[in-house]
């Protein structure tokens, strides 16, 4: 059975330099083709699954997609041996876990426009917490579009797109409406309970600062644990059709709020913050720094970090049994077999690394780098991690491809189904991740690439500084190497990568500097 997809024009707003670019490296995956790239762009209504005939359609599968705000690879998965996450990392044992997957914009609206819609930063020209992509991109067909477009019953429950958090609660938040069937805005307790969160940083919002409560009463009394209550209601109400049903859950963002007895899994005598050499920045721009988190820690005392730190892995392990609730679920509805499980977060996230950095909005390890799971039933390759570097935007392409669906012709990722029947397939990649900062009255933008072996990191073309990590011997990106004149011509090549995939400069698009 084939299920058309409309066309539609490609955005308006694309510079005809960056779409040169683009089509200049679609022309190059072409030619190394063989190393297991698939295009996206080909066409536009999609193939048959099957020769035309007497022969049955194939079931159509449901897709359950968990996003996970502001999760770090602090799992027991990922090897974190401090998290408590057995439901994760049961769903990493039994379908793929991408240990090397990275965002395209560290920060919750342009990283969740680029996954839904399988856009590139530059493509959507998001930037900010404010602007909603159908301004600049009003055809897009979101991947939750796709599928309803296509007879899926599509349904929301609390943040996909982007909300405001914790003021967004209960609200729609910059959603998208032609996404869905059906919306759910789940408001718990901790919404109530604000005037009992500990603020370390009284001078911020507590959306923004380091700021926690052990809640009393249950989990079904949060938000995330009624969000999870109302997704297993639509599972169970439309298990009879097929369904795209996304599922968001709002920690562990600030404040980080979870029932008390999460925080008693993580004694603060179990607490420590990541290493880093006493001269650790000197080699660092500045610019690198989160225009937010300048000072390191926040210039807060380490008691107080750790407290910080001890209450977001409590949300961790908060979230990670309503997971567990989901996955339950499938298997007492009998739909397990015939559900693909997608999790993921909208970016990484800093607990305190390099000499004290907090939360995202960096191009380092940490905050670009972030967890993505994929679980399909038929997968010949289910129970083995995957180490190839793959990006956020080909979350799109693969979901689509799953389930017999052509993405749309100006989808920029490309589908990981060849490494989900074999992690060890030959890859081609870089992940390309960058970051806009207001700085000082002139912005700044930030590019990173990641390769299996390098990171490259540019601002502002190189203008206000270069870093260079070999993840080889530095994981941890401890030691520039951009200014030693060994590297120069390395440097040179990661820079064409970045060249066709993301523009070196501040957009001319407008942006809100103060929601950057």
């Amino acid at each position: 059975m084939a299920f058309a997809v409309a066309r539609r024009r490609s955005s308006s707003n694309r510079t005809a330099a960056v779409a040169s670019a683009q089509a200049l490296w679609r022309c190059f995956l072409l030619i190394v083709g063989a190393f297991g790239a698939t295009l996206t762009g080909a066409t536009v209504a999609a193939e048959p699954a099957h020769p035309p005939g007497n022969a049955p359609a194939p079931e159509r599968m449901n897709v359950l997609f968990i996003a996970v705000d502001d999760l770090t690879c602090s799992l027991g998965c990922y090897g974190d041996r401090r998290a408590v996450t057995p439901h994760i990392d049961a769903l990493a044992e039994r379908g793929m876990m991408f240990t090397r997957a990275y965002c395209q914009l560290p920060l919750c609206n342009p990283s969740r426009a680029s996954v839904l819609t399988g856009m590139r930063p530059d493509h959507l020209r998001v930037y900010d917490l404010d602007r909603h992509f159908r301004e600049t991109v009003p055809d897009a067909i979101t991947l939750p579009e796709l599928f309803r477009r296509n007879g899926w019953f599509t349904a929301r429950v609390g943040k996909i797109y982007h909300y405001n958090v914790p003021a967004g609660i209960g609200t729609n938040g910059l959603d998208d409406p032609q996404s869905w069937d059906q919306v759910i805005n789940p408001k718990g307790r901790d919404t109530l309970d604000e005037a009992l969160i500990t603020n370390a940083e009284p001078h911020r919002p507590i959306s923004a600062a380091l700021s926690w409560l052990a809640a009393e009463g249950t989990d079904l009394e949060q938000t995330d644990g009624m969000v999870a209550t109302q997704a297993l209601a639509l599972m169970q109400s439309h298990r009879q059709e097929p369904f795209f049903l996304g599922v968001g859950f709002f920690r562990p963002h600030t404040p980080y709020v979870a029932p008390r007895a999460y925080f008693e899994r993580y004694p603060l005598g179990s607490m420590f913050l990541p290493f880093a050499p006493a001269d650790d920045r000197q080699d660092i721009p500045p610019a690198a720094f989160a225009h937010n988190c300048l000072l390191p820690n926040y210039g807060l005392p380490e008691p107080v970090c750790l407290q910080a730190l001890q209450a977001y892995y409590a949300c961790v392990s908060f979230v990670d049994a309503q997971v567990g609730r989901l996955l339950h679920g499938l298997r007492e509805l009998g739909i397990q077999d015939r559900t693909i499980v997608v999790l993921w977060s909208d970016h990484g996230y800093h607990l305190g690394e390099h000499q004290g950095i907090w939360q995202k909005r960096c191009l380092f390890e940490p905050s670009a780098r972030a967890p993505l799971l994929i679980y399909d039933p038929r997968n010949p390759g289910n129970g083995h991690p995957c180490g190839r570097v793959v990006e956020f935007i080909d979350i799109y392409p693969t979901v689509a491809e799953l389930c017999a669906l052509q993405p749309p012709d100006d989808v920029d990722g490309r589908s990981l189904r060849p490494l989900l029947r074999d992690p060890t397939t030959p890859w081609f990649a870089a992940a390309v991740t960058q970051v806009l900062r207001p700085g000082d009255g002139k912005p700044v933008m930030g590019r990173s690439v990641r390769t299996e072996r390098w990171r490259y990191t540019e601002w502002n073309g190189g203008e206000a500084g270069r870093e260079l990590y070999d993840h080889l011997v530095d994981p941890h990106e401890f030691t520039n190497l951009a200014d030693r004149d060994q590297y120069k011509g390395l440097q040179q090549r990661l820079r064409r990568l970045l060249d066709r995939r993301a523009e070196p400069l501040p957009p001319e698009t407008p942006f809100n500097p103060d929601r950057l």
